[in-house]
C-alpha cells in the first residue's frame, strides 16, 4: 500500500472544498500578521515619534530579507508538493531536508553580514542623528533572529506543500500573541522588566522568531503532521540543491526586485507632499487587507498544481487553477466596488482631513478595478510556482514594477504634469498590463511540466503499480 501523508492530498476529491481548507488558514496568518504590525505600531507610537524611525527603517532590510526568505522557501514548498503528488515520500522528506539546510546555511549569513554591517547600512539609509542608537540597537536584534525565522519558513513551506496550513497558522498565532504581549513589558519595563525602549520591541521581536523557528523544527523533528526528517535527510545532496534553487532563486529575485521598486516608488510619491503620502499609505493599507484573499488562494493553487503535476494530472492542475480564479472573482468584486464608490469614506476613516480624503477617492476611483484584476495575477503566480517554473513570477513582478509603474509614475505625474492623479494611473496600468501578460503566458501551457526528476523503475518483469511506488513514510 502506498505510506500515507497527513495534510491534504489535492489529488483527489472535490477541488473547491480542498482549494479553501488550505487557503484560509494562510489568510488568517496574513490577517494576524496584519493586526499584530498596527499593535507594535500602538506601543512604539507611545514613545515619540522618533521611536517609529527603527520599524520603518530596519523593515527596509528586513523584507531583503524576507524576500530571500520565501523565494527559497518556495523552491522547497514545490517539491515537496510534487514529490507528495507523486506518492514519493522518501524523497519529498529528502526535498525537506535539503530545504533546511539551505535555509539556515542562507539565515546565518544574512545575520552575520548584516550584524557586522549594520552601522554603515544604517548612515548609508541616512538615519536621523537622535534615532541611530536605538535604530542600531533595534536593528541588530532584528538581524539576530533571521535564522530562526528562515527556519520557519523551512517548515512552513513543507507544511503547505504537503497542504497543511494549519499547523503553520498555529505557530502564527502563539508567536505573534507571545510578541504582542512581550511588547509592552519589555518597551516601558513593566512588572520585574527591565525599561528597554525601542530595544525592547525587537527583543520581542527575536523571542517570538526564535519560539516560532524552534516549534517548528520540532514538528518536522517528531512527525507531528506526517513528515519526520531523519539525519539521513539532512545529507548534502548537490543535484537536489540545485533543484530547489532552481526554483526558488527566480522568486526571491522577483520578490527582492520589487521591494526595492517600491522603496522608489514611495520616494516619488513623497516629492507630492505628506497629504499624497497618507492617501497612498492609507490606499496601500487597504489594498493589502483587501488581497488577503488572494493571497490565500495563491497558496492553495500552488500546492493543487503542484500535488496534481507530480501525480501527471495536468488537467487537474487547470481546474484548480479556474476554480481559484472564480473564487476570486466572486469575492473580490463585491470589494473592489466597495472601494470604487465609497474610496472616500474609506480615507476619512484613518483621518479627517478634507486634502487627504480628496486624494483617496481619487486613488481608489482609477486603482479598484486593476486590484480586482491583480488577483488574478496572484492565482497565475501561484501556478507557476506550484508547477516548479518560476522564471515567468520573476519577470512579471520585476516588470510591474520597473518597467511599468515606476517610469509610467514619473512620466504621467512629474513630464506630463498629472501630479499624483497620474500616480494612481500608473498603478492601474501597472497591474492591468501585468494581468494581460499573465494570461498570455500562462496560456502558453509550459507551465504543465513537473520540475522533479521520473522515478528510476528497477528492472524487472513488469513495473510496480503506483499503488505501490515509495513508502518512506511507513
Amino acid at each position: 500500500m502506498r505510506a500515507p501523508a497527513k495534510g491534504r492530498d489535492l489529488t483527489q476529491g472535490p477541488l473547491g472544498r480542498g482549494l479553501f481548507a488550505v487557503a484560509w488558514p494562510v489568510m488568517l496568518s496574513f490577517l494576524l500578521m496584519t493586526l499584530y504590525n498596527l499593535a507594535d505600531a500602538f506601543w512604539l507610537g507611545k514613545l515619540g515619534k522618533s521611536a517609529l524611525v527603527a520599524p520603518t527603517v530596519t523593515m527596509n532590510i528586513f523584507f531583503v530579507a524576507l524576500s530571500l526568505a520565501m523565494g527559497l522557501g518556495m523552491g522547497g514548498t514545490t517539491l515537496v508538493s510534487q514529490y507528495r503528488g507523486a506518492g514519493r515520500f522518501a524523497r519529498m522528506r529528502q526535498a525537506g531536508g535539503q530545504t533546511l539546510i539551505l535555509l539556515l546555511a542562507a539565515g546565518s549569513m544574512v545575520a552575520l553580514i548584516g550584524l557586522s554591517f549594520a552601522a554603515p547600512i544604517l548612515h548609508a539609509l541616512r538615519t536621523p542623528a537622535d534615532a541611530f542608537p536605538g535604530t542600531l540597537a533595534y536593528m541588530r536584534w532584528i538581524l539576530a533572529g533571521m535564522p530562526f525565522m528562515f527556519t520557519f519558513f523551512v517548515y512552513q513551506g513543507i507544511s503547505t506543500g504537503m497542504g497543511d496550513t494549519i499547523g503553520p497558522l498555529k505557530i502564527n498565532a502563539i508567536t505573534m500573541g507571545t510578541n504582542a504581549l512581550l511588547d509592552p513589558f519589555l518597551i516601558f519595563g513593566w512588572g520585574p522588566f527591565p525599561e528597554l525602549g525601542v530595544e525592547g520591541a525587537a527583543i520581542a521581536t527575536c523571542i517570538a522568531r526564535g519560539l516560532a523557528g524552534v516549534l517548528g523544527l520540532t514538528r518536522l523533528l517528531r512527525g507531528e503532521h506526517g513528515f519526520q526528517l531523519q539525519l539521513s535527510d539532512l545529507r548534502f545532496e548537490g543535484r537536489l540543491m540545485l533543484r530547489i534553487l532552481k526554483v526558488g532563486l527566480p522568486m526571491s529575485l522577483g520578490q527582492t526586485g520589487t521591494a526595492l521598486g517600491f522603496t522608489l516608488l514611495i520616494g516619488i510619491v513623497n516629492t507630492f507632499g505628506s497629504a499624497v503620502t497618507a492617501a497612498f499609505g492609507i490606499g496601500h493599507r487597504i489594498i493589502h487587507m483587501a488581497m488577503i484573499p488572494a493571497f490565500g488562494l495563491s497558496q492553495a493553487t500552488s500546492t493543487a498544481v503542484g500535488q496534481n503535476l507530480g501525480a501527471d494530472r495536468p488537467d487537474r492542475s487547470m481546474r484548480a487553477v479556474k476554480i481559484s480564479c472564480s473564487i476570486i472573482a466572486l469575492v473580490l468584486l463585491p470589494v473592489t466596488a466597495f472601494m470604487f464608490f465609497c474610496g472616500a469614506s474609506i480615507a476619512q476613516i484613518f483621518i479627517d482631513d478634507p486634502e487627504v480624503i480628496r486624494y483617496g477617492h481619487d486613488l481608489f476611483r482609477v486603482t479598484s478595478f486593476s486590484v480586482f484584476v491583480f488577483a488574478f495575477i496572484m492565482v497565475l503566480m501561484g501556478a507557476f510556482q506550484g508547477s516548479g517554473h518560476t522564471v515567468p513570477v520573476m519577470v512579471l513582478n520585476m516588470s510591474r514594477l520597473w518597467a511599468i509603474r515606476i517610469p509610467g509614475a514619473y512620466l504621467l505625474a512629474i513630464v506630463l504634469g498629472l501630479g499624483p492623479l497620474g500616480l494612481w494611473w500608473a498603478m492601474f496600468l501597472s497591474n492591468t498590463l501585468t494581468a494581460l501578460a499573465a494570461a498570455i503566458w500562462f496560456s502558453r501551457g509550459t507551465w504543465k511540466r513537473k520540475v522533479i526528476e521520473e522515478e528510476l523503475v528497477p528492472p524487472g518483469p513488469a513495473p510496480a503499480p503506483a499503488a505501490t511506488r515509495d513508502d518512506g513514510l511507513a
